[in-house]
């Protein structure tokens, strides 16, 4: 069964990375010229959250049948994943770890750690809200 879970966990996270593509050319083709450095990587976090949070709220509603510890587990995974492949496609790139560390910095408004912090909840989170949804249909 956990076999099967890094399965479907794996193939569920490969179109995240299509999304977070997505919503970096958005970013830079749309609306990156009209605000400022910070302005633009804070929209662009917060647009992707609700991207991922739609797509992982269909996942655990209509794709995967999972329980509590299940989804905790995939969250993690996902986060785990998302951040294994952010830094090594960084680090590949020729990027040092302070740049790759950048995005972090919540103290000076970057918000980007709560991409990873999302994913480990956001599948938790609705598989709590299908459960309470299923009960009360069957009462």
């Amino acid at each position: 069964m956990q076999q099967e879970i890094f399965k479907k966990g794996l193939r569920a996270w490969f179109p995240m990375l299509f999304m977070a593509i997505a919503n970096g050319t958005l970013r830079d083709l749309v609306y990156a010229k009209y605000l400022g450095k910070l302005a633009v990587h804070q929209l662009s976090t917060l647009s992707l959250i609700f991207i991922l949070g739609l797509y992982i709220r269909w996942l655990m509603r209509q794709k995967m049948s999972v329980t509590s510890k299940q989804a905790l587990f995939l969250g993690f995974y996902w986060a785990t994943l998302t951040l294994f492949f952010e830094f090594s496609a960084g680090y590949l790139s020729g990027k040092s770890i302070a740049e790759l560390l950048f995005d972090y910095q919540i103290q000076n408004g970057r918000i980007w750690i709560l991409i990873p912090v999302w994913l480990c909840l956001a599948p938790y989170l609705f598989c709590q809200k299908n459960l309470k949804s299923n009960q009360s249909i069957n009462f």
